[in-house]
């Protein structure tokens, strides 16, 4: 017969885990959203400017194409579009922790959070 002690004892150590990965993932993803950011910078102040004459890049391919380009804006827009997506990324694992915790109300709301940012994202991109 499993020890209850013992199951609660396991019970937090996972969330602990969890805790500890959610947080990694919330300094990387700033962390490479600012290195990023200061590549696009460097490569501004090298070019001499952003690359585009007043229509910056909003799309995801006008973004990678200017990437491949060496535009500096498309870079720096990269970079926005990494540390936009770092929440993003932590409320995916949440989910996750909230499943492994058989707590279904949370992963309920979780997911609920989760469409409304996709949802949002998609109406800015159409605009």
């Amino acid at each position: 017969m499993p020890d209850k002690k013992t199951d609660i004892k396991s019970m937090h150590e996972e969330t602990r885990q969890v805790e500890l990965v959610i947080g990694k993932i919330l300094r990387i993803g700033v962390i490479t959203s600012a290195i990023v950011v200061m590549i696009g910078i460097i490569m501004y102040f090298i070019n001499g400017g952003g690359g585009y004459d007043g229509n910056f890049p909003r799309r995801f391919s006008a973004i990678f194409s200017g990437i491949a380009a060496g535009k500096s804006y498309a870079v720096i827009m990269l970079g926005i579009f990494l540390l936009i997506l770092t929440p993003v990324l932590r409320v995916v694992v949440s989910i996750y922790a909230f499943y492994k915790e058989h707590d279904n109300l949370y992963v309920i709301i979780t997911t609920a959070v989760l469409i409304i940012l996709i949802f949002a994202m998609m109406m800015g991109y159409r605009s």
